[in-house]
């Protein structure tokens, strides 16, 4: 029996760019169907038991300082919808050796207290950054373009340009301030001694002091179901557990936007693209991948510095060169022994994550792509090195390497959470190079993942430029 509902537009997965994209066209009043092949939205903002019963984790992302930065975002109503940010008293917490740790605090000022010689230098490279984030975070996040504050954009390209290694050298001397800078840099899952690490430093950083790095009660799942629900109130419509394999398994409609990467949006589209473009798709660059593990813990992580506790956040890696040598090793196909290790530990400041008393934990570090290596005595040796005693307080984990990530989520081709590559060479260019780089050839057809400019994050903005996009041509008034 054939399909006969027609949309103005259908869009093809629900991460949070997917749900950007269906929320901007739904708004402008055009009729729009998503399709998710799970069973529930999200991509990688979804939470579940992963552990034990009344234990919830983030299966992906955790802490979300882009979510309340994006302009996009910022458009969504998400107290209203049941959204409630928690901040904790500090974003991030680095420890050290010396059983001490770097602490990136709310304020500029108080953050470079603990910096020793360094505080004039750290104040004089965020104050501003700090003081122009709106309109900054606005030409960050979006497509290559002119810009509309060339001066704030300037300024911070010519830092932003350069490697973490190099400008964290060239400002800091102490030990401190410099892993602070390097744990920052490596989010960018790319060599420290290669450009444009040093923009992630610089983002993460402004964006701390700025927005804060906050988490959402309950659980990211909770910033899906309420971009879903804002989604059904404009008259959107959503079908689960609904696997998409060809343009022949939609209806028919004016725009398809896919919030997919390269990976999986070839064999949909198949002959249906010209065979240049096919092939600069086939050519895309992933980049590593991540190790996962979640924890259910009896208690909170014995840190050894205890302003760790205070910290969403913690930053796992010791001084800057273990961290530069970690990510290079991982870059040139190598597991280091000493990984660096992003933990969010949600528990602390959301009691809805665990039975009372009990708390949660969540870690990855970064492998090479497609890697089935189990990193976790590597990770729990990393924690346990700052933290003494910490596998005593582990009642259950739960682990996905790089290839089980692909499985639960496809667009993490081979682990890489970042959709590809965020280097000079595709950072602007992903997924080709193109003057709309939304816009795949054949009519009506978009692509709206961090596949595209500006990347990866849980911001919405790739989908809200691929959706501007189609309204613009195939549904322009």
């Amino acid at each position: 029996m054939a399909i006969t509902n027609r949309y103005d537009a259908i869009v093809v997965g629900s991460g949070p760019n997917g749900l950007a994209a269906a929320i901007h066209l739904a708004r402008q009043g055009h009729a729009v169907k998503l399709y998710e092949a799970r069973e529930t939205v999200g991509g990688g903002t979804r939470s579940a038991q992963l552990t034990l019963p009344g234990f919830t984790h983030d299966v992906c992302s955790a802490i979300h300082p882009l979510a309340l930065a994006s302009p996009f975002f910022r458009t969504i109503p998400f107290e209203k919808l049941g959204v409630e940010w928690i901040q904790p008293p500090a974003a991030l917490a680095h420890p050290l050796d010396d059983g001490s740790a770097v602490v990136l605090a709310g304020s500029i000022e108080a953050t470079a207290r603990r910096l020793g010689d360094d505080s004039r230098a750290y104040v004089r490279l965020m104050g501003p950054l700090v003081g122009d984030w709106e309109n900054l975070i606005s030409e960050i996040l979006g497509p290559l373009r002119i810009p509309r504050h060339p001066i704030i954009l300037s300024r911070f390209g010519l830092q932003a340009l350069r490697s973490a290694q190099g400008l964290i050298r060239g400002k800091f001397s102490g030990e401190r301030a410099q892993a602070l800078l390097a744990g920052m840099a490596a989010h960018s899952m790319m060599r420290l001694d290669r450009p444009p690490t040093a923009a992630f430093s610089l983002m993460l950083g402004m964006l701390a002091h700025a927005v804060g790095w906050p988490m959402a009660r309950g659980g990211s799942q909770a910033i899906a179901d309420a971009l879903a629900d804002h989604f059904i109130s404009l008259g959107g419509s959503i079908e689960t557990n609904k696997q998409i394999d060809s343009l022949e398994d939609l209806p028919p409609a004016r725009a398809v936007l896919f919030d997919l990467t390269p990976k999986q949006l070839l064999p949909i589209l198949g002959s249906r693209i010209p065979r240049s473009y096919r092939r600069r798709l086939q050519r895309y660059r992933y980049g590593p991948g991540v190790f996962k593990i979640d924890w259910a813990l009896d208690e909170p992580i014995p840190w050894a510095a205890s302003e760790c506790l205070q910290a969403g956040t913690v930053h796992i890696g010791g001084h800057m060169e273990e961290i530069v040598a970690a990510e290079g090793a991982v870059w040139d196909g190598e597991h280091p022994d000493r990984p660096f290790v992003l933990l969010a530990q949600q528990s602390l400041f959301d009691p809805s994550r665990a039975p009372e008393g009990k708390h949660t934990a969540w870690a990855y570090c970064h492998v090479p792509n497609g890697s089935t290596e189990d990193m976790t005595t590597r990770i729990e040796n990393q924690v346990e090195r700052f933290a003494p005693g910490f596998r005593e307080v582990i009642l259950a984990r739960a682990t996905m390497n790089a290839s089980e990530l692909e499985i639960y989520n496809p667009n993490y081709a081979g682990g890489d959470i970042n959709g590809g590559v965020q280097d000079l060479r595709q950072h602007f260019t992903r997924p080709a190079p193109r003057i709309n780089p939304y816009r795949i050839p054949g009519k009506g057809l978009y692509l709206c993942s961090s596949a595209t400019p500006p990347g990866g994050g849980v911001h919405g903005m790739c989908g809200y430029f691929a959706a501007r996009s189609a309204l613009s041509r195939e549904l322009a008034a």
